[in-house]
């Protein structure tokens, strides 16, 4: 059965039955329609005595394109524990447009551990991210108007940071020049997709209504032609994008197929931003569960590393264990089995017996048990089993993963089997749960930008160096002269490979990251640096999903979401 057709076979519980299992009262709720709602921030306020549950990261080696499974596996593990009797709630980020039309498809998980209704999750859901590019873009109008009327505050156009964002992927849109209908003003420009958007992770940062506000304020826009920094605050534009923002901080609540508890809120990426939902969503999920399960983008070099760097400094929240997810398929790759391609068959090598690629490929799985460890906190592998997958070729990773460092190693199979699959999983959790967490930064806020830089290059990548362009060296200078040095650094860089080079499969080593550029988010409170070869406006490929996705005419469904 498709997903789509799973999903739809559910009849949802009334989204106020779903707030009632969290102690939610009805006025805390703001309906969208039956099946969703909007949770309103005095709950966070009433429930704040509360003791806090227990806080699960789940985050991947890294990924085929096809993905493997961590939303599915995250869903599965909240029900999972469900199952087993505790009160659990499963905190992920909105998907995004572009590759719902692109080449990934829809994120609301797989099978029978999915999020519903996945067809307006992965859509519009309740506008979050048409409110985040609304109020990114007003800035962007109000900064070329400034220009227009005078520049009476000496911008440098030369050096205007502030994009254009739009949330569909275009790849025509990724640089080019802007002017006035009168061909003044003219000035380089650029669009990032929503989701890389600054204001994107502002709201997925943001601890209220005031820190919102003052994080759109700081908002670094440009530079002076004396050097001198100027902000969304003094455009006098930061008050209407809060405004614009007012709804879209709220979290929205949701349900799984079997009922469980969903936050969906906010979407930055994980590779070219900080790849966590947010820190309100995930408040509020603490003082209403015995158990949070969150999950990060992509392998545990990206999300993860900006999870436990980023949003735990922020939240203040610590975690207390980690899940890993693992396919055979995608270590096969990691081992020289053969290369995954969307809409083309995989190849033997990936999908039949193949010991040899599969014990290259575990020192993927290896490396990212160690950043996990190094981070303090305990390692719990789940191997997401596909039909197929040869039993000694499961047993062989699940000892091979605890060999390495892992508290323990389950196979999983909640596409298959919802929460049932992940029962055993969930019992590996909560004893993880129990053990001392030592979670602690690998880099203090005082450490310089490229100390910050060259420690997430070498602990986590595993690279032997970091090499920085003549731009970035300038950036790099810029921002310590501002005062930015103290910040945090969030690496924009390929999912594909544990170095910056999506060829490097396996545990490369010997590697040197090249750094292109750094940016000033001043609002959101970190630095990005950008490895070369990434693009903050994906494109699409030669087949985009979008072509499958149609209207019936008949019933009015939405028809060929993935």
């Amino acid at each position: 059965m498709k997903d789509h057709d799973v999903a739809c076979s559910v009849t949802p519980r009334r989204i106020g039955q779903v707030g009632q299992d969290l102690g939610l009262r009805d006025e805390e709720l703001i309906p969208y329609g039956r099946f969703k709602a909007k949770v309103s921030l005095t709950a966070l306020e009433r429930l704040s005595d509360r003791p806090k549950g227990r806080y699960v990261l789940v985050t991947g080696i890294n990924p085929t394109p096809l993905g493997e499974g961590k939303t599915t596996t995250s869903i599965g593990l909240a029900m999972g524990l469900c199952r087993r009797g505790h009160h659990a709630v499963v905190t992920l980020r909105q998907p995004s447009l572009g590759p719902v039309f692109g080449i990934k498809g829809g994120g609301t998980g797989g099978g029978k551990a999915q999020v519903i209704p996945m067809d307006e999750i992965n859509l519009h859901l309740t506008g979050d991210a048409h409110a985040v590019a609304a109020s990114h873009n007003l800035l962007s109008a109000f900064l070329d108007n400034h220009l227009f009327h005078g520049n009476a505050l000496n911008l440098d156009p030369g050096r205007i940071a502030w994009p254009r964002a739009m949330s569909l992927s275009d790849r025509a849109l990724r640089g080019g020049r802007t002017e006035m209908a009168d061909g003044s003003s003219p000035r380089q420009a650029q669009f990032v997709i929503t989701e890389a958007s600054e204001v994107m992770a502002i709201l997925a940062l943001a601890s209220d209504r005031a820190d919102l506000r003052r994080r759109l304020g700081r908002i670094l826009v440009s530079l002076t032609r004396d050097g001198h920094p100027v902000t969304a605050e003094a455009l006098k534009c930061a008050g209407a994008m809060a405004a614009l923002l007012k709804e879209a901080l709220c979290p929205n609540l949701l349900q799984t197929v079997e009922g469980t508890p969903a936050f969906v809120h906010t979407g930055p990426f994980g590779n070219i931003a900080h790849g966590n939902s947010s820190i309100l969503a995930d408040a509020i999920a603490l003082r209403c569960a015995d158990y949070v399960v969150t999950e990060a983008g992509f392998g545990s070099e990206l999300g993860a590393e900006k999870f436990f760097h980023i949003k735990c400094r922020v939240s203040g929240c610590r975690p207390d264990a980690a899940v890993v997810v693992a396919t055979l398929r995608a270590l096969k790759l990691h081992g020289g089995g053969g290369a995954a391609r969307p809409g083309a068959p995989l190849p033997r090598g990936l999908t039949g017996p193949n010991p040899e690629a599969l014990a290259m490929g575990l020192a993927n799985l290896e490396q990212h048990i160690e950043n996990v460890k190094a981070f303090g906190v305990p390692a719990v592998v789940a191997i997401n089993a596909f039909g197929g997958d040869p039993p000694d070729e499961l047993e062989y990773t699940r000892k091979r993963a605890v060999a390495a460092g892992a508290v323990a190693a389950v196979v999983a199979t909640p596409w298959a089997d919802g929460g049932k699959g992940t029962e055993e999983l969930a019992e590996a959790v909560v004893r993880a749960c129990d053990r001392p967490s030592a979670y602690a930064p690998l880099y203090p806020d005082a450490a310089s930008i490229k100390q910050k830089i060259e420690t997430i290059a070498r602990r986590m990548y595993g690279a032997a160096g970091v090499r920085y362009e003549e731009q970035a060296d300038a950036q790099i200078e810029t921002a310590s002269t501002l005062g930015f040095g103290c910040l945090p650094i969030c690496m924009a860089k390929t999912p594909s490979s544990l170095s910056h080079d999506p060829a490097l499969k396996g545990r490369p080593s010997g590697f040197t990251v090249p750094i292109k550029e750094l940016r000033i988010a001043a609002g959101a409170g970190f630095l990005t640096a950008i490895c070369s070869g990434i693009q903050l406006m994906p494109g699409l490929p030669k087949r985009p999903a979008g072509e499958l996705i149609d209207l019936d005419p008949e019933t009015g469904e939405i028809i060929g979401l993935t």
